[in-house]
């Protein structure tokens, strides 16, 4: 069955892992779940992810990060929603937390950070912010 919203999706999937204390979450594909993996991963929220192929349909599969127990991701939220985009300039980038979280925006570099998107003085859409 086809999702409206692929980034909620992998979002929730990630949420509702870390709710059950899972090692791992395995996630249908995409080219954007996997730089948002990989964004995931350099911001050290997760150990690691890896990309396969199941069935004939690629998965990948996320590597929790716990510490003394707690997850490293305190929470997710989506910001843009198919119904309802949010882009802003380089100027308005918004911070998370005072710069303990981070906003992941979709430029036309690709997939950035706040502070990436602010140091290359690029704006565009705030997919989701992540603390």
């Amino acid at each position: 069955m086809p999702v409206t919203d692929p980034v909620a999706d992998f979002l929730t999937r990630i949420r509702n892992a870390i709710s059950a204390k899972k090692r791992f979450v395995d996630i249908p594909s995409s080219n954007m779940k996997v730089g948002l993996a990989e964004i995931l991963k350099n911001s050290k929220f997760i150990v690691d992810y890896n990309v396969t192929e199941d069935n004939k349909q690629n998965v990948i599969r996320i590597f929790l990060k716990y510490i003394n127990g707690e997850s490293s991701i305190s929470g997710l939220k989506r910001i843009s929603t198919p119904g309802l985009r949010n882009y802003v300039d380089f100027e308005n980038i918004p911070r998370v937390l005072n710069g303990l979280g981070i906003a992941i925006i979709s430029t036309s570099k690709g997939l950035l950070t706040d502070k990436e998107a602010k140091r290359a003085a690029i704006g565009g859409e705030v997919i989701c912010h992540i603390w």
